[in-house]
């Protein structure tokens, strides 16, 4: 609507000039094209020079052809070097910013103007940018997947070890702590109705939800999952034996949540977690 009325004042409000002023420039083909589900892309790790910051991005499209596109690939790098620099809080705040590398134009501007040229629709999902405690682990597997894990004690190694497990194994939280509440009943309802349907008494009921509980527990939590590259050892047994713990971790996947074509991505990740 900005676009239109811009166009309009710029045009003397001539509707027929605004229009053809609009189509020049690809803004009337990047707003018709906006509505268009884009659930493929690239996640993108950057970090500053001093290696103080780093930054992951998801910029979505809505084929794998264009994630090979270099004016793609460009944009979702200048998105990415804008976060760093400017430090926006969020993406809505980020579309108005000047884009790095850009010619002036805005990070939206931008978006509009490579929506014209590849064709399909374009959007920058989202991105987390953290200032790590300890030690920076990062990890992307192909595009699809990537993985920032800061942790305290251990190394480089141990870090990158770790965030290739978290790319592969997708837990939701560090420990059982920090499951969410709703999460935690959820699962309760599920597996006490399946506990009810074997008709054994209710308190054996219950301890058959106590043990389902304790082994779900134990799957989604990081600490609670067995190491991808020795699945004898948990994460937790690791981390106490190189006397580190983790402070963080984002994963980001692409399309996650969205309307697609479902691949297993995960045990592409495990199987090369357990060569590496």
């Amino acid at each position: 609507m900005m676009d239109c009325k811009k166009a309009l004042q710029e045009a003397g409000g001539d509707i027929d000039a605004a229009i053809e002023d609009m189509r020049k420039s690809g803004m009337a083909k990047a707003a018709k094209k906006s509505g268009r589900v884009a659930a493929e892309g690239i996640i993108v790790i950057r970090q500053s020079d001093d290696g103080a910051e780093t930054v992951m991005l998801e910029v979505n499209c809505e084929t794998d052809f264009v994630t090979k596109d270099e004016n793609f690939l460009r944009f979702a790098d200048n998105v990415a070097a804008t976060v760093l620099e400017q430090k926006p809080d969020d993406v809505d705040a980020l579309a108005g910013l000047p884009l790095s590398g850009g010619d002036n134009q805005t990070v939206e501007e931008a978006r509009q103007q490579l929506v014209a040229v590849i064709g399909e629709n374009t959007s920058v999902r989202r991105f987390v940018r953290i200032q790590p405690q300890g030690t920076l682990g990062s990890y992307i597997h192909g595009v699809r997947i990537g993985v920032l894990v800061d942790i305290g004690g251990g190394d480089e190694e141990l870090a990158r070890d770790l965030a290739m497990h978290i790319a592969a194994s997708h837990p939701v939280c560090i420990n059982e702590e920090e499951v969410p509440a709703e999460m935690l009943e959820k699962e309760k309802e599920i597996f006490r109705a399946q506990a009810a349907d074997s008709g054994k008494p209710d308190e054996i009921v219950e301890k058959m939800v106590a043990g389902r509980m304790q082994k779900f527990l134990k799957e989604i939590t990081l600490l609670g999952q067995p190491f991808v590259k020795d699945p004898d050892k948990t994460v937790e047994s690791l981390l106490k034996e190189k006397a580190a713990q983790v402070h963080y971790f984002e994963r980001y996947e692409v399309g996650e949540g969205k309307d697609k074509k479902e691949d297993n991505f995960a045990e592409e990740v495990m199987a090369q977690a357990k060569g590496g």
